[in-house]
């Protein structure tokens, strides 16, 4: 079960940065289509049409940070429960609650510009967190069982 903790936290890092990937691609695509005479208006948001190509890479942002990433943070937490990790389920917490964080300042995000430039920031921790929980479980040394007769009274 380590195995799975350890790849599932490796996991999370990696859609991190997937979702940094996919996000420049959609803005540098919408910057090359202003640049092209495009028009960003409330009618072309609100359209079902895609005005360029890579506006898909606002959509995969969107739905890996509404439920896969959250989805595989959730299973990293129940993995921890069975991984026998030192701290593991304490890191699968932190990269949870980090995750959850992160969900609501991208939510944020529409409605104040500063929870956007917190999004971008909570992304290095929730990388970090995903990252360190991942390498703690590659590295894991088990700790010895204590002997019957050493056992504390």
């Amino acid at each position: 079960m380590r195995v799975v903790y350890r790849i599932l936290a490796y996991l999370i890092a990696v859609e991190v940065a997937l979702q940094a990937a996919v996000m420049v691609w959609a803005v540098a695509g919408l910057g090359i289509w202003v640049d092209e005479g495009g028009i960003l208006d409330a009618a072309v948001m609100e359209s079902d049409d895609a005005p360029f190509d890579e506006v898909v890479g606002f959509m995969i942002h969107g739905i890996n940070g509404m439920m896969v990433v959250p989805a595989i943070a959730l299973l990293l937490l129940i993995a921890s429960f069975f991984a026998k990790v030192k701290g593991g389920v304490r890191y699968a917490v932190i990269v949870l609650v980090l995750v959850v964080l992160q969900l609501f300042l991208g939510l944020w995000g529409h409605e104040a510009a500063i929870f956007g430039l917190l999004h971008g920031l909570n992304a290095f921790a929730v990388y970090g967190a995903a990252f360190m929980a991942g390498y703690r479980a590659a590295n894991h040394i088990p700790s010895p069982e204590p002997l019957a007769g050493n056992a504390p009274q």
